[in-house]
């Protein structure tokens, strides 16, 4: 993750804020994403003070400690500990390819599986980031170029997002809703789609120039 793939994170989810509160409005306390906005202006800020150089580790660890300083709600501590994570297993050489994505989102799920008690069919943001985690291992990734993995772990995060709609909440707020939080998506898979689709079109923008 570049600089540049970092901002377009941050556009992204100052762009959907409304969209994400909506979501939020009929299942918890309609402000993720008002929070997640908060987050990413923090993360920007994190990010001018770690400068231009700053490599892939510095980046998730500037980013995960402004997020778990300035979002409020579960997802904050979530989303920041998964990025800490994520910069535990990487270095400043590690080359952007699939087998270190899959360490990424590998930390990243383990580190929310641990801290959240959850698991997939829960109706959480691992409904999302199980599945791209899923689309980087090796046995998936065979064979194909790393544009048609993104293509394919995005595809399995839209999906993940969809499944949300299927399924009862057991975590968190919206758990005390039962049988009538199905039919929505859950806002914080929502928010984990906007971040990775908008470091997807990144890289595949900086794969065709």
């Amino acid at each position: 993750m570049t600089r540049a793939a970092a901002e377009a994170v941050i556009k992204a989810l100052l762009s959907e804020k409304d969209y994400l509160n909506g979501l939020d409005e009929k299942l918890g306390d309609g402000d993720h994403g008002s929070n997640m906005a908060s987050g990413a202006l923090a993360a920007k800020e994190a990010l001018d003070e770690a400068g231009d150089e700053a490599d892939l580790k510095k980046i998730l660890q500037a980013a995960g400690d402004a997020v778990i300083m300035n979002v409020g709600g579960t997802a904050g501590p979530l989303y920041g500990a998964a990025f800490l994570a994520a910069a535990e297993v990487v270095n400043k050489n590690s080359a952007l390819d699939a087998a270190t994505l899959e360490k990424i989102f590998g930390a990243a799920v383990e580190e929310i599986q641990k801290r959240g008690n959850a698991q997939l069919g829960d109706k959480t943001m691992l409904d999302v980031l199980i599945p791209i985690r899923e689309a980087f291992n090796a046995e998936n990734c065979a064979g194909k170029s790393f544009e048609e993995i993104l293509t394919a772990a995005r595809d399995a995060a839209r999906d993940g997002l969809e499944f949300t709609k299927t399924i009862a909440a057991k975590k968190g707020r919206a758990a005390s809703l039962g049988e009538k939080s199905i039919g929505f998506e859950d806002p914080g898979a929502a928010s984990a789609l906007i971040i990775f689709r908008a470091l997807c079109g990144y890289w595949k923008d900086s794969l065709r120039n």
